[in-house]
């Protein structure tokens, strides 16, 4: 009795480990087919896929290096994207990190632009710099530097102009103008500094 019952319960051993083994294998193989089948419709463009990276930063230098790489004229010897990110770097500690301290003048606007260690030289590289882009704009931009920062002080001769200036303040003036993506490709690919 004792070893028919042991090749009975081997037997039940076999088939319920093959029957396992089947289920295990159909699994993988519809997992294996559900991700050839995912791959090939986002190829086909069937598929929804998310289009954000996730990180503004991060997305930049990603429509930067999209942008290198479709350019046959690409010189890689010449491309820093580490310049780029540095630059990025400064744009988000002036933007979130910087104060300001407005002072509305008859013609225009007096901003005190302070901070503290990476936000200070982030404000020092970038303030000065942005001043020159916007006399395109018809205003006149002069910047000084002090020991906490840069003072910059924007003015119009056009009455409108003025009140869009004070309407601004210092964020609204530093996005004047569409040359940043331009430099964020020139920085990219070696051709421009601050």
């Amino acid at each position: 009795m004792s070893v028919r019952r042991h090749y009975l319960g081997l037997a039940l051993f076999l088939i319920i480990g093959t029957g396992a083994i089947f289920v295990a294998s159909a699994l993988v193989f519809a997992q294996d087919r559900s991700h050839t089948d995912h791959a090939r419709h986002i190829q086909s463009g069937d598929a929804v896929v998310p289009t954000m990276p996730g990180q503004d930063a991060f997305g930049t230098i990603q429509e930067i290096v999209r942008l290198l790489e479709a350019d046959p004229a690409t010189d890689w010897s010449k491309v820093n994207i580490t310049a780029l990110r540095e630059h990025l770097i400064d744009m988000d500690e002036v933007t979130m990190r910087a104060r300001a301290n407005e002072r509305a003048l008859d013609n225009g606007l007096e901003i005190t632009v302070t901070g503290q260690g990476r936000t200070l030289a982030a404000i020092k590289r970038m303030v000065p710099a942005h001043a020159h882009e916007l006399a395109s704009l018809g205003w006149s931009a002069k910047t000084q530097e002090i020991p906490t920062g840069v003072k910059l002080v924007v003015t119009a001769s056009d009455p409108n102009q003025v009140i869009k200036i004070k309407a601004l303040g210092l964020m609204g003036i530093m996005v004047q103008g569409a040359h940043h993506q331009v430099h964020h490709l020139m920085m990219a690919k070696g051709e421009f500094t601050h």
